[in-house]
């Protein structure tokens, strides 16, 4: 009994010790702005036509342990939308659309992330667009990581989505013959390649005393 009794410090000792080993800790990846594509298409009359944003920067926040204490944060300059034609970008930087000139920056910031299947994700958060916030519901496909070829790590996405533009107050549209020119709705198709953040270099060690 007096063993035991000796013993259980030291126990406890190594229980504390190992405890923060066990705990996963969350990595943030940034994104490869080289190898991320943010589109989105609209009907137009009959068929749908495409545009993408190209500059836009973020982080996610990975808890592979416990995926859902992950999270993903998302700034994207909304004048650098670009459909390929000169004019209609003109246009939808203008008030009709974006006003990207008032309203220069669209944000993401997750809320809420549940596992639908293996590798697929329902990630919540809040939409700020034209100066309105609202909520909605992406499907994220994870395709897991891989080794960049220089020490480093990588995370890839595929993320999907529909919202009201209406809903941001992206309401401009055009009658013909009776017939909307543009859909309402938006199709969100998204790619994400991720790089992992680099842990900052410890800190350095003291100088070497002078020489006497």
């Amino acid at each position: 009994m007096i063993r035991l009794r000796r013993l259980a410090p030291l126990v406890a000792l190594a229980f504390f010790a190992l405890a923060p080993a066990a705990r996963a800790e969350k990595e943030t990846f940034t994104f490869d702005k080289a190898h991320s594509e943010f589109s989105f298409k609209v009907r137009h009359f009959v068929s749908k036509v495409g545009g993408r944003f190209t500059k836009f920067d973020g982080t996610i926040e990975i808890d592979r342990a416990n995926p859902a204490a992950s999270s993903v944060n998302l700034k994207i300059e909304a004048a650098s939308l670009d459909t390929g034609t000169p004019d209609r970008d003109k246009h939808l930087n203008s008030p009709d659309f974006f006003d990207t000139a008032k309203f220069p920056e669209i944000a993401f910031k997750s809320t809420k992330i549940v596992a639908k299947s293996k590798d697929v994700y329902e990630v919540t958060g809040d939409l700020t667009m034209k100066g309105v916030t609202k909520p909605v519901v992406l499907t994220v496909a994870a395709n897991g990581f891989a080794g960049d070829g220089h020490g480093g790590q990588k995370a890839g996405f595929d993320v999907t989505g529909k919202l009201n533009r209406k809903d941001f107050g992206v309401s401009w549209n055009g009658i013909v013959d009776g017939a909307a020119m543009l859909s309402d709705d938006v199709d969100l198709v998204i790619s994400v390649e991720a790089n992992k953040k680099k842990a900052e270099a410890s800190a350095a060690a003291p100088a070497a005393p002078a020489k006497k």
